[in-house]
């Protein structure tokens, strides 16, 4: 009688078994991956869509801001004397004299919001603003340019000339939502 090799065959069909479980461990991980992947993806392009309407809404309020900047300009520029400024109620308008308001002039702390606030609303209108913009016009002094400093009998020239006006403009404008709003400042000289 000859010996006879027994196959195992038990060990072949556990091996087997053991396969199957390690593919789908390794394809549950594989998916625990792409989800999570997935998941910071849309998170971050939901970040990227805040941050670029942000921004849209600050470049909006600047543009406002800037369109209110020009129509102080044009006011003053229509001024014919300073004596809009020193009326006793011209703060009232939106018209300061800087010596005699001095504690006001970080006008980031007032409340632009206010509908009785002392400003002028900017007649410019921008599109896509939550509220139009806003200015303050102040007097800062009045200078004598450089050439005119010799001039002491201030002769060859009339009363007043070679007098300059100096005015601080102060801007605030606001963007698509009242959240977006930029301040800004701008001085501006005029001879009278």
């Amino acid at each position: 009688m000859g010996s006879r090799r027994m196959r195992p065959q038990c060990l072949t069909a556990v091996s087997h078994y053991q396969e199957r479980g390690i593919a789908l461990f390794m394809s549950l991980v594989i998916l625990l991956i792409l989800t999570i992947l997935g998941v910071s993806s849309v998170q971050m392009t939901r970040m990227q869509e805040l941050m670029s309407r942000n921004s849209h809404d600050v470049n909006i309020a600047f543009l406002a801001a800037e369109s209110a900047m020009e129509d102080a300009e044009a006011l003053i520029e229509g001024t014919t004397s300073i004596a809009d400024f020193t009326a006793t109620d011209a703060y009232m308008s939106g018209l300061y004299v800087e010596a005699a308001h001095n504690a006001a002039t970080n006008w980031s702390q007032i409340d632009w919001s206010d509908a009785n606030g002392y400003y002028i609303t900017a007649a410019t209108t921008v599109d896509g603003v939550a509220a139009p913009p806003k200015y303050i016009i102040e007097h800062l002094k009045s200078i004598v340019s450089s050439e005119d400093t010799l001039n002491l009998d201030n002769i060859g020239q009339g009363t007043g000339s070679g007098l300059s006006e100096v005015f601080r403009i102060t801007v605030y404008g606001t963007g698509g939502s009242v959240d977006a709003h930029v301040l800004l400042q701008s001085t501006y000289g005029k001879k009278f």
